[in-house]
């Protein structure tokens, strides 16, 4: 007869730690977790001193989605990207947008295997697969497994991350990772805390180093939750930390709020709110900064930042058009930021 742990995969960078304990290293909770007992992700699970993954063949979501959508407005634009999840999450953030699956406390999906995911992709034209809806990070086995056969017919391979990485997952992935839209919420330790029951400085630490040490293509997104994240100040610090730590070409992407989850007497961000946030983005020395969850707006275009002219044209998450030239801006020649432009 089969075991339960023999269905099960065996999950990556964990070590033991003494008394059938696991340290789990994915991401920077670094759980200690006593046996028979779950990680914060709800899906990782000390079985006899031995840490598994229990959701690797429980995918909740599989679409084809314009690149747009993660967002990743500066990787391969107008493409359609695969994009799948599985349930769970590390963080608690009591404002999710897709809190039905990432704080589910159930694991549900369907056994599809990372063969069938590539075909799925390559069979709908797509360049690449997002790893994306929830945190790719506490399923890392299979986007591993996924990421490299997908590099071998050609795709690349995308996360949409809250940044609560370690170093040992960043670098585990390097080899198949080819871009990454990173949540920075806030910069402040207390929003972390109260409202996601995580840290702000790992994720800092993480956007640091995916931008200096690797070559994994970065875009960092905020969601701006009115009176939580949108002072004047806290958004100057986020631009400036962006602007200095990972450089003025990486894509900013500020998020309009609408009511979720344990939010729902709250209220959308106003569009004042937002066109400060541009303002203070472009103030700070960003190249690109970009309003979402707003269609129609002209803010969700690229603009050379040299010269201003209009460069890839969008309605929501349609690219009408792309007037970059070898990666250049045909009008003055200035040289724009991205991965397969």
């Amino acid at each position: 007869m089969t075991s339960a742990k023999e269905k099960l995969k065996e999950a990556v960078l964990w070590e033991p730690s003494g008394d059938k304990k696991a340290q789990c290293k994915l991401c920077n909770h670094r759980c200690v977790i006593d046996e028979g007992k779950l990680g914060r992700c709800w899906v990782r699970k000390n079985i006899d001193g031995v840490l598994y993954s229990l959701n690797y063949d429980k995918v909740c979501s599989a679409n084809p989605d314009p690149i747009e959508k993660k967002p990743l407005f500066h990787f391969q634009p107008g493409s359609r990207s695969f994009s799948i999840a599985t349930m769970g999450c590390n963080f608690r953030c009591e404002f999710c947008q897709n809190w039905q699956i990432s704080q589910a406390a159930r694991i549900d999906g369907q056994a599809i295997s990372p063969e069938r995911i590539v075909s799925a992709a390559v069979r709908n034209g797509c360049k690449s697969i997002a790893y994306t809806y929830t945190e790719p990070t506490i399923f890392m086995e299979l986007c591993n497994d996924c990421g490299r056969l997908a590099k071998k017919q050609g795709l690349k391979n995308v996360f949409v991350s809250n940044g609560y990485e370690t170093i040992e997952a960043i670098d585990f992935a390097s080899d198949w990772l080819d871009g990454i839209n990173v949540d920075l919420k806030s910069f402040s330790e207390d929003y972390y805390k109260r409202l996601c029951k995580a840290h702000l400085q790992p994720v800092l630490d993480t956007i640091k180093y995916i931008a200096k040490e690797t070559n994994i293509w970065l875009e960092v997104t905020t969601l701006l939750v009115p009176g939580e994240n949108d002072s004047d100040d806290e958004m100057k610090k986020l631009a400036e930390f962006i602007v200095n730590e990972a450089g003025a070409d990486v894509p900013w992407h500020i998020s309009r709020f609408y009511p979720q989850y344990k939010y729902l007497d709250s209220v959308s961000t106003p569009m004042e709110t937002l066109k400060r946030a541009e303002e203070i983005g472009k103030a700070a020395g960003l190249h690109y900064v970009y309003l979402g969850n707003v269609p129609g707006s002209k803010s969700e275009s690229t603009f050379c930042y040299n010269c201003g002219k209009e460069l890839i044209e969008r309605i929501g998450y349609r690219m009408l058009a792309n007037r970059i030239t070898n990666s250049c801006c045909p009008d003055c020649g200035a040289k724009i930021a991205g991965f397969e432009l």
